[in-house]
């Protein structure tokens, strides 16, 4: 963060991925330079019983099984992208069955926006959010 800082506006973390925005200082768009960081910081410290079979490839390039070599960006285009994809990653835990409302899932920047009053402990507990078709798919 001190060199390459940047603001988590949302987050959610699940068993076997994760979903964020970020907001970058202004003129800088170094998203992959961030993720190798984060990669590498957190493979170098997770137990080996979470890290599975590593491939030839992964090993003459040092590297462990916990991510996908990849990611997907998204430039939020504007308040209402923003919106919809906040609420994509804090249905999330929901959508994929691990809790019945967001709140229940403590792996989360959902807990931040009930705090500001953006959003009600039970969102999207009774009614499922309806998602325009793109939101999600970066």
């Amino acid at each position: 963060m001190e060199k390459h800082p940047f603001v988590i506006d949302a987050i959610v973390i699940l068993p076997n991925h994760l979903h964020c925005i970020w907001t970058l200082p202004q003129g800088d768009a170094e998203f992959s330079t961030r993720w190798r960081l984060i990669k590498s910081w957190f493979s170098r410290r997770c137990d080996r019983k979470y890290q599975g079979k590593i491939s030839t490839s992964r090993q003459s390039k040092q590297e462990k099984a916990v991510w996908q070599r990849r990611f997907w960006e998204h430039l939020i285009r504007d308040e209402q992208d923003f919106i919809n994809h906040v609420n994509y990653i804090h249905y999330n835990p929901v959508h994929h069955g691990l809790v019945s409302r967001s709140f229940d899932w403590k792996y989360s920047s959902f807990h931040r926006y009930v705090q500001r009053d953006v959003y009600d402990v039970n969102w999207g507990s009774s009614e499922t959010p309806v998602f325009d078709v793109s939101v999600g798919m970066e």
